[in-house]
């Protein structure tokens, strides 16, 4: 198929695209609904446990995405060995991929359970921080299996194998759901842990989807060609570093963006309760919104990965750009539809008249930031499609450190010793604000180097 924007072509890739990305948005979202889950079945348990568990989920939650960013490493290479024809590297690659899985699994178990020591600086009741400590330490233990299902489940996407993932999240989600009933308010015999009881059936629940996906990959044909267990290989150190100097911008980009989300979240903090509650529901809201774009962009990595392997950057630059007008439209819908429907989500999360003002308010930022946002997330992707990801890690560094966030503060706090901040602190909205021009920027200078990218690959061509 010749690689012009026609729109016969547009069409029949952004069909391939949909193709690779419904069954990852599925998955996504039964993903995000476990820690739905999490909180809103604690929050039956009593306030104290609600306040350990989202206290040890702000934890849980920086260490879980930097790993599965880190972890993505595989998604490109094993797209790029599918395009070339190279199937026989690709067991090999899951192999050594499974190794790293293993060490970052185990950092990551560490550096989860260090991280539990912030707790004693944050002037809180001492019976709660033992608590959430308790919570991250006992699901901390499925971080190496969730390490090791990344690993499985980018091998999966990238031989275009989408549904798996999408059937074991959903699996996973129904497992914790009833674990989550179970072990909180102590059913069938069970001891009643509270939001501890969450923990475990998290931890437990990364095992199992390590497990569904183990046996799916041994007897589902697709994977006949492919399959990485066949042989034993020890670890092979200068694969594995490449992997990592692959991955580890991912991890850090991750990182980046949901801590910097978090840091609104505790800066908002001193305004009240109303402030926190209205943050708090616009960007849960934003979060199961961004998860389209997000699936796009899984889906680009293949669909880009695959075109540079087989030695085609025509139909990856146009399959990249195909990609990110689909993210871009559907931002336009997700943005019309929240600004005209924003009282009515407010009014969904909340009976509190106050908080569904102010969350209304918010929503409006939400909506304007939806092209933003869903144009980085899709521009980053289609890059790391490339095998390229250290650009990407500085520019979202930059927007979300070195813009999102100072200006954020200037506007939300309005320090004394700054002579341009407002008279009076905009409190949320100038973090959104704040937010908006961060993405507005990591949009932008994405959107410049993919297409510098693609065009530079496209000369030895």
């Amino acid at each position: 198929m010749p690689h012009t924007f026609t729109l016969p072509n547009v069409r029949a890739e952004a069909a391939s695209l949909w193709r690779l990305a419904w069954p990852v948005l599925i998955g996504q979202l039964a993903t995000v609904g476990m820690a739905v889950a999490d909180v809103a079945m604690t929050g039956h348990a009593s306030a104290a446990e609600l306040a350990a568990v989202s206290l040890g989920a702000s934890i849980w939650s920086m260490v879980l995405v930097s790993v599965s960013g880190t972890m993505m490493a595989i998604n490109s290479v094993v797209a790029h060995e599918v395009g070339a024809g190279a199937y026989g590297k690709i067991p090999h690659s899951v192999r050594q991929s499974l190794w790293k899985a293993l060490g970052i699994g185990l950092a990551a178990m560490l550096l989860a359970n260090l991280a539990t020591l912030l707790f004693d600086h944050l002037n809180m009741e001492a019976a709660v921080a033992a608590r959430a400590s308790l919570f991250v330490h006992i699901i901390s233990f499925g971080l190496p299996a969730f390490a090791a299902y990344r690993t499985l489940y980018g091998y999966s996407t990238s031989i275009n194998q989408t549904k798996p993932v999408m059937v074991i999240a959903i699996i996973g989600l129904l497992f914790n759901i009833v674990m989550n009933w179970m072990l909180i308010f102590g059913k069938f015999g069970l001891p009643r842990m509270g939001g501890v009881g969450c923990a475990v059936s998290t931890a437990l629940c990364m095992w199992l989807m390590l497990g569904a996906m183990l046996v799916w990959v041994r007897i589902s044909p697709a994977y006949k060609n492919t399959y990485p267990f066949h042989e034993w290989d020890g670890p092979c150190w200068a694969e594995i570093k490449s992997m990592l100097l692959l991955g580890l911008p991912i991890g850090v980009t991750y990182f980046a963006e949901v801590s910097a989300f978090g840091a609104v979240s505790l800066l908002v903090a001193r305004f009240g309760v109303n402030e926190v509650s209205a943050n708090q529901i616009a960007l849960n809201f934003s979060s199961l919104v961004f998860m389209v774009p997000v699936s796009f962009g899984i889906g680009l990595i293949t669909r880009v990965g695959q075109a540079m392997g087989e030695g085609n950057p025509e139909r990856a630059r146009f399959t990249a750009w195909v990609g990110v007008g689909m993210s871009l439209g559907f931002a336009v819908l997700s943005a019309t539809l929240i600004a005209l429907f924003r009282h009515e989500i407010a009014r969904a999360y909340t009976t509190d008249v106050a908080v569904q003002e102010l969350t209304a308010h918010l929503l409006l930022f939400a909506a304007i930031f939806q092209l933003s946002d869903a144009t980085q997330v899709a521009t980053s992707c289609a890059i790391r499609g490339y095998k390229v990801t250290r650009p990407p890690m500085k520019i979202q560094l930059l927007a979300f450190w070195g813009f999102a966030l100072p200006i954020g503060y200037l506007l939300g706090l309005a320090p004394n010793w700054f002579p341009l901040s407002p008279a009076v602190p905009m409190a949320s909205a100038g973090f959104w604000i704040g937010l908006v021009l961060g993405l507005t920027v990591a949009a932008l200078l994405l959107s410049w180097y993919l297409n510098r990218l693609s065009l530079q690959r496209l000369r030895p061509a």
